[in-house]
């Protein structure tokens, strides 16, 4: 039995995928997406998904935390926690038809915060599926420029984000 090195990616049958972030003389350390950290016997049922090299002394903590949220970004549909600015948490998104004779509709506007992050966050996946296809670079140049234009419509959003860094940018003019 070869043993794994920290960085693979497993799918365990019980906790899902997850990065081996640690190798005993009888455990993986696995980190797993929907269950955090599980240590599994070295001989554990599980699928390799893409098995890293054994060398387990020679990496440091640091960088296997960088390696595991490189990975996850990558692979997962997990996504960083945006918060929503101060002044709309508990707020409400009124949408009132022209028509007085119809009634409006309402939503929490943490609700409605949530499923702008979440394009955002798909906008980002298809961005990388994008880069890593194999499509022609002037393709690839064509459908970034197509995401960027969408980030540009969602510009409008910006003003619910806590914090400038997580909003969404479009092309900037020159």
């Amino acid at each position: 039995m070869k043993l794994l090195g920290i960085g693979s990616r497993i799918n365990h049958a019980e906790f899902g995928k997850g990065v081996v972030t640690n190798v005993t003389s009888k455990h993986y350390w696995v980190t797993f997406i929907d269950n955090g950290l599980e240590t599994i016997d070295l001989d554990s049922e599980f699928d390799v998904i893409e098995a890293a090299e054994d060398d387990v002394d020679t990496v440091s903590f640091y960088e296997v935390e960088r390696s595991l949220k490189s990975i996850l970004k990558k692979w997962s549909d997990v996504s960083e926690v945006v918060a929503i600015a101060d002044k709309w948490k508990g707020g409400k998104l009124i949408m009132q038809p022209g028509d007085t004779n119809l009634k409006s509709s309402e939503i929490p506007i943490d609700t409605f915060f949530h499923k702008i992050t979440m394009v955002r966050d798909r906008l980002r996946v298809m961005e990388q599926k994008i880069n890593s296809s194999n499509l022609e670079e002037q393709e690839k140049i064509d459908l970034q420029q197509y995401i960027t234009r969408s980030y540009g419509s969602l510009t409008s959003f910006n003003v619910l984000f806590k914090l400038k860094s997580q909003q969404f940018v479009g092309q900037r003019s020159k």
